[in-house]
């Protein structure tokens, strides 16, 4: 044990990743990572309604309006009287009589003779769909806006239609012989425009702009909600209140039949393999023991799972910590084969009684680094690894060793790991960008809840790479692969020097 003071970490500083806080509600925040996480979904959605917008505003025929008023007295020679009482009577007359004129306006009898005076290859109906007429309140105006391709036939069509109202109401809409009582006088003709009133480019571009963040903001809110899979590791927080331990890219020095700690001892993933050696490091010692133990576990398969484990060992044991790895997914062992070690004797073997630790225990890479392999699989599984051998077993291992790593099932296969995390801290659980399905991830946080078993945190894998910003505030750091010919300096400060490690 006296190794155990060596994996003291040179810094008090733990660099886990806080956990979200409790759920209120979506914020501010939380819709700014939506969006941010399905930006493409965003960014496609916007540039599809933009340009639909704009291909409406730019290919759609220009339309001109053009609008003529007419005004409507009351005349009627009967009355000679100019008294106020006749006055009153007759705006009362008109006020009644003028709210009609604008239905009047679209009958056949005022636009027939407007489509053959000028020719128009429309019927009535169509020309009418042409026509906005409009009595605005309390006036005794009605104006006729027209609206057609041609800016001179919205004129004067306008134009036409306010003459033959006129005609209409002065000569054929009272009884025939009886002289009208309303005059309508053209105040205002139209004019020829010198724009189209339609498309309105500036305001429909606006709508276009303004309606395209709105939609793709719903549309990554949408995207989101149909998720099936973690694709952040936000995504594991908003489910299990855990801290993230380390973020794995994809890369191809994870394939190699070597730790990258031992492949690759410069480069950034070995670095962050390290990163979660030191969060690992300050998770409590099993009681009665000096010892950790770290139940490495992930939901599904093809998380990554026994990658990290391996990974996580040799890192301990870099750090000149005892450690034992031992292979605990007996339905699945992979460690071994993980590693290019023999996995013809193990854990399998031991716990029924066919062979010591001793015997099965394998030294790899340093002294202080030691592997038990599964064994063959046997048809008991969880009646073995629950057993009392097994529990002696580790009793013994957390006496001799300064971390005890155990790799075991994934949740939705059995549940192994709850049983090995009620005897430390908890589950370590790894999660795998795109491959954990957040309904299994959901059932086995109610599991481990009612277990009373936490989870200590995650380990993240297969994550994008992050664009690492130009700040002269910061460095970054560029590590020097081993077996590579080039190196990568780190950008220089304002000063021009350059940040040392």
């Amino acid at each position: 044990m006296a190794a155990a003071e060596s994996t003291t970490p040179t810094t008090n500083q733990v660099v886990v990743e806080p956990a979200e806080a409790e759920d209120n509600g979506i914020t501010l925040m939380d819709l700014f990572r939506i969006v941010r996480k399905h930006i493409v979904v965003g960014i496609i959605t916007f540039v599809v309604v933009f340009a639909a917008v704009c291909a409406y505003t730019f290919l759609v025929p220009p339309k001109y309006s053009a609008t003529s008023q007419v005004f409507a007295t009351y005349s009627d020679s009967s009355v000679q009287d100019n008294n106020i009482s006749n006055i009153n009577s007759a705006s009362t007359y008109i006020t009644n009589q003028i709210q009609s004129y604008p239905t009047l306006a679209t009958t056949e009898s005022v636009l027939k003779p407007v489509i053959d005076d000028l020719g128009l290859d429309t019927t009535v109906d169509g020309l009418a769909g042409q026509l906005t007429v409009t009595n605005p309140t309390n006036t005794a105006f009605v104006n006729i806006t027209a609206q057609s391709g041609d800016a001179k036939q919205a004129a004067d069509i306008s134009n036409a239609v306010a003459e033959s109202l006129s005609n209409v109401v002065e000569k054929s809409l009272y009884a025939s012989g009886k002289e009208s009582p309303v005059k309508l006088s053209i105040v205002q003709r139209a004019s020829v425009p010198v724009s189209p009133s339609s498309p309105k480019v500036a305001l429909y571009l606006a709508v276009g702009l303004v309606g395209g963040l709105i939609l793709g903001v719903f549309a990554t809110l949408i995207r989101d909600l149909m998720a099936t899979r973690v694709e952040e590791a936000s995504d594991l927080q908003d489910i299990i209140n855990a801290p993230i331990m380390g973020r794995i890219p994809t890369d191809e020095v994870l394939q190699g039949k070597k730790p990258v700690v031992i492949s690759a001892p410069g480069g950034r993933i070995a670095e962050e393999f390290r990163r979660i050696r030191t969060n690992l490091s300050f998770t409590s010692k099993v009681e009665g023991s000096d010892a950790r133990m770290i139940v490495i576990t992930s939901v599904g398969p093809s998380e990554a799972k026994t990658t990290t484990s391996v990974n996580v060992a040799a890192a301990l044991a870099e750090n000149g910590a005892k450690v034992l790895l031992i292979d605990a997914d007996l339905r699945h062992p992979s460690v071994a084969e993980r590693l290019g070690l023999e996995g013809g004797a193990g854990l399998a073997h031991v716990l029924s009684g066919q062979a010591t630790v001793k015997d099965v225990v394998q030294r790899y890479w340093r002294p202080n680094l030691h592997i038990m392999p599964a064994g063959p699989k046997p048809p008991n599984a969880s009646m073995l690894l629950n057993s009392k051998t097994m529990a002696e077993m580790l009793d013994m291992a957390l006496q001799t060793y300064d971390y005890v790593i155990v790799d075991t099932s994934p949740m939705v296969v059995a549940n192994d790991a709850a049983v090995f995390g009620a005897k430390s801290d908890g589950v370590v659980l790894v999660s795998g960008r795109d491959v954990t399905m957040k309904r299994d991830l959901k059932d086995i946080a109610v599991q481990l809840d009612n277990l009373n078993v936490p989870v200590v945190g995650f380990v993240f894998n297969f994550e994008k790479e992050r664009k690492v910003s130009s700040n002269d505030n910061y460095y970054y750091y560029y590590y020097y692969d081993e077996g590579s010919k080039t190196s990568h300096k780190a950008p220089k400060s304002r000063s021009g020097a350059k940040r040392k490690k």
